[in-house]
């Protein structure tokens, strides 16, 4: 038996925020300590243009006419759809985008070292502060500093930072990017004594009920006090903030050293994964005090988890001893409408809905992704895969019209592996270091579906069963009739992909031997022959549930799992009866822009939410696999629609839609059935009725008339159907466990539009001007039916110290402007993003619809606390 056993973690918060407190007695505004680490939200009153041609820096532009933004900005959300765009990207062009801000320092600020951290720019980023060039990332997904203590201004003259993005090549990617600073920006002001970025790294290598074993290396560096001593008071903090672990020290400075502690905490609360749970993960911080000649230098806290995680080759994947499937979804950084500047509220809603369904998992594909949304994972209890690339130093190919044409090329499609050879060092370096700490983070990915950009692997593949698609098929792992093959295909002399494989896989090792390292593999069968699959610790396959068995009867002692799978039943039904298979992710657990065409197809809703997070019919049916609690879902479709048709000799048979010519035609692998909540149609109409349950049984009616009664195990696939000749009226399933009612379901025949449901995610917001809520507009008739047909312009109002985000129906094919103040409804819904002001007050949201108004909705702001932000 082979087993790899990580007891790392630690959800790692760069920077703490020193808070100031008021002494409301005298008025008097005290600091902690000014000579303290000081970190300042950076994100307002920037400027921003976007150019096609300027190319240059000048330090004393005019910006008369550039747009105020706050950031996180995404510059594509407000450009048209457009077929001069890519597929791929979502059909948005990209641009140069230059932004600018002017800024004053204390001149108490000229001792320290001063740095701008920006958590994400896409992409091609370079930064002037004062004329003076600073950094550059080419990478749009890294997080990065840059250092201008050495050209900073004090006192009166202001200081000017200047960002350049060339996002030129709007085709460089084959999912929906965003352009810009898209993510935080903070202002930090540290003594010369400091821990730098992503400083410090906890480890938890004994974890039980009874005590935890706390391993903290930190690194401190200095240029101007070496030698000197410094005192370092060094605390373990619980989740109520007390003490359970201390330490005091007196160290001599060298300019650049590492700090090894070590604690004993007693009874730990464990860091777990529990679905579902409103409940907030514990959480401890490791907090560091540095003092020089008796002042206060650097206070940094570092947040972390304990717990255990181990991988089992045999039995798959346990959380403290705890055996645990992982129930996982893929996700893309972007959120709908409003791209990829999601605000921290809009991820918290995503991941509770998730969460409501009964996932535990989060593959963060194919990049690295924002911090704020790690730091929700943590504190939720999901476990995630964290990725570094989908490209290597061969790019993948980009779609121009639709999804699989490929036909994207020239400058629009310069992509990552330009920069590869390069960066892919740092950028993977860093990403292990930002998110080291994360309790969340089980495993880290070195990449996506590499072998496609190496034909020979596809060519080596070979099948058990002849004329069978690699997809469905189980092919042969026998190492060398493959490796006979793959050298028979391969035009170089050395085969590549594991030579990268290892070098990657030991920058990872130098940062973190903690967690395994793994990827997503399309060709297992070859990965293994070759060597690809000895750089990892933990194998991902990409589609190949067929290949599971044989892979595991093959290599035994490898940890294999579903890195990437169609949201079907087969997929989950091969990893619950298989102990040895860890679990799956989802392909994908929200709808994301891009991949998709032709044109108004911007994006692709395969997935268990919708962009806005309305739950879609897959999202129901792994709503009755992944949790216990009766859950039905009742939809229809007319039978002449239907891929499901009905012999009252040979039952029900299922055969795919086809597509034109123009359509890649396996997208049928990834897509849902055509389904709608919805009982409307011509009298007589055959209908085929889906109902999914986990219960275990079900009975149709229709207006009281029962249809038939039948057990969930009769259907293999799981859809218990029925072949109905449509009559107006009422549609109700009715689901049953030991022959007791445990739930229904109900669709009537629709009336006209008499109604607007309006409701907001939330009822109170923080007035600090990030904070947001869904407001969804729901259309009904005069009985409360929701108009599952209607297409109807929803406008919405606001009123009060907030602002309207974007709208947005949740649809694949909405090519809308996302900034109006109304859109056509889809399948009788839409939905407004809220922002909350900088001022407390009560905000008023009502919608209406060809003369129907809704019912108003109302919305508290309250005041930041004092650590908010």
């Amino acid at each position: 038996m082979h087993w790899f056993k990580y007891k790392n973690k630690g959800c790692f918060v760069n920077l703490l925020k020193l808070v100031s407190y008021t002494l409301s007695s005298a008025g008097i505004l005290l600091a902690l300590q000014l000579q303290a680490k000081q970190v300042d939200d950076f994100n307002f009153d920037w400027k921003f243009t976007l150019e096609k041609q300027r190319q240059g820096f000048e330090y004393e532009w005019d910006t008369q006419g550039w747009q105020n933004v706050r950031l996180p900005h995404d510059w594509a959300v407000a450009l048209p759809y457009t077929t001069e765009g890519a597929a791929s990207s979502g059909f948005k062009l990209g641009g140069i985008g230059w932004y600018r801000k002017s800024f004053k320092l204390a001149n108490e600020d000229q001792s320290k070292r001063l740095w701008l951290e920006f958590d994400g720019i896409y992409n091609n980023a370079q930064i002037w502060v004062n004329g003076h060039y600073i950094t550059e990332r080419p990478y749009g997904y890294s997080s990065f500093k840059a250092d201008f203590t050495d050209y900073a201004h004090f006192g009166d003259k202001a200081n000017v930072v200047a960002v350049k993005v060339d996002r030129t090549a709007y085709a460089d990617s084959r999912w929906y990017t965003g352009s810009g600073i898209y993510r935080n920006v903070r202002l930090v002001k540290g003594h010369d004594v400091h821990i730098p970025q992503w400083g410090v790294q906890v480890t938890t290598p004994e974890v039980s009920n009874q005590q935890a074993l706390v391993v903290a290396s930190t690194e401190l560096v200095t240029s101007k006090y070496a030698g000197k001593k410094v005192r370092i008071e060094t605390a373990v903090l619980n989740s109520a903030n007390q003490v359970v672990a201390s330490k005091k020290q007196i160290l001599t400075l060298q300019a650049e050293q590492i700090i090894t502690n070590r604690f004993v905490v007693k009874q730990p609360q464990l860091w777990s994964v529990v679905t579902p749970s409103s409940a907030e993960q514990p959480l401890y911080q490791l907090s560091h005090k540095i003092y020089l000649n008796n002042e206060l230098v650097e206070q940094e806290q570092a947040t972390f988890g304990i717990r255990s995680i181990q991988f089992d080759s045999r039995k798959g994947f346990f959380v403290n001893g705890v055996n645990t499937k992982i129930k996982g979804v893929n996700l893309h950084h972007d959120a709908g409408a409003v791209g990829t500047a999601v605000p921290k509220s809009v991820w918290q809603s995503r991941l509770n809905k998730l969460k409501d369904l009964g996932v535990n998992a989060l593959r963060l594909s194919h990049n690295p992704h924002d911090p704020v949304l790690l730091d929700l994972a943590d504190k939720m209890g999901f476990v995630v895969n964290a990725e570094a690339f989908d490209d290597w130093d061969i790019a993948k190919k980009k779609s121009k019209e639709y999804l699989g044409d490929n036909k994207a090329s020239g400058e629009a499609a310069i992509s990552y592996d330009v920069h590869f050879n390069q960066w892919a060092e740092r950028d993977i370096k860093d990403l292990v270091r930002r998110d080291f700490n994360h309790p969340s983070v089980i495993m880290w990915s070195i990449g996506n579906e590499i072998e496609w950009t190496h034909p020979h692997y596809p060519a080596a593949v070979s099948h058990t069963v002849n004329g069978t698609s690699y997809y469905e098929d189980a092919p042969d792992f026998a190492k060398e009739p493959i490796m006979q093959r793959l050298k028979k295909a391969n035009p170089e002399a050395v085969d590549s992909l594991p030579i990268i494989a290892n070098r990657l896989a030991k920058y990872v090792k130098e940062i973190d031997t903690t967690r395994p390292v793994t990827a997503g593999l399309t060709h297992p069968s070859v990965g293994f022959a070759s060597g690809y699959t000895d750089a990892l610790d933990i194998v991902g396959f990409n589609y190949r549930a067929a290949a599971y068995a044989k892979a595991h009867e093959t290599y035994p002692d490898k940890v294999i799992y579903g890195s990437e799978n169609w949201g079907a039943w087969r997929e989950w039904r091969d990893v619950k009866d298989k102990d040895y298979v860890a679990g799956i992710f989802i392909w994908t657990g929200f709808a994301y822009k891009g991949e998709a065409g032709p044109m108004p197809r911007m994006g692709l809703d395969i997935s268990l939410f919708d962009f806005v997070g309305n739950i879609t019919p897959r999202g129901h049916f792994f709503k009755t696999l992944w949790q216990d609690k009766p859950h039905m879902y009742l939809g229809t479709t007319a039978a002449s629609e239907s891929e499901f048709s009905f012999d009252k000799n040979s039952g029900w048979t299922f055969t795919p839609r086809k597509y034109p010519a123009h359509i890649w035609d396996k997208i049928r692998m990834w897509e849902w059935y055509d389904v709608n909540a919805i009982w409307q149609y011509n009298k007589n109409e055959p209908v085929v009725v889906q109902v999914y349950t986990n219960t275990e049984s079900a009975e149709l009616f229709l207006n009281g008339k029962s249809v038939g009664k039948h057990n969930l195990l009769d259907f293999d696939d799981r859809v218990i159907k029925w072949l109905v000749p449509y009559q107006a009226g009422e549609l109700k399933v009715v689901g049953y466990n030991q022959g007791k009612k445990v739930s229904e379901q109900v669709l009537n025949s629709l009336g006209q539009l008499a109604q607007i449901e309006l409701t907001s995610e939330r009822a109170e917001l923080t007035a600090d001007q990030y904070d947001t809520s869904y407001v969804h507009a729901v259309l009904k008739d005069q009985a409360g039916n929701i108009l599952a047909n209607s297409t109807d312009k929803v406008e919405f109002i606001v009123e009060g110290p907030a602002t309207r985000l974007v709208v947005d129906n949740g649809s694949e094919y909405n090519v809308q402007d996302v900034l109006a103040d109304s859109l056509g409804a889809h399948r009788g819904r839409a939905a407004m993003l809220i922002q909350a002001g900088s001022y407390p007050g009560k905000v008023k949201v009502t919608a209406k619809v060809n003369g129907v108004k809704s019912n108003p909705v109302f919305i508290s702001l309250v005041r930041p606390n004092a650590n908010s932000y």
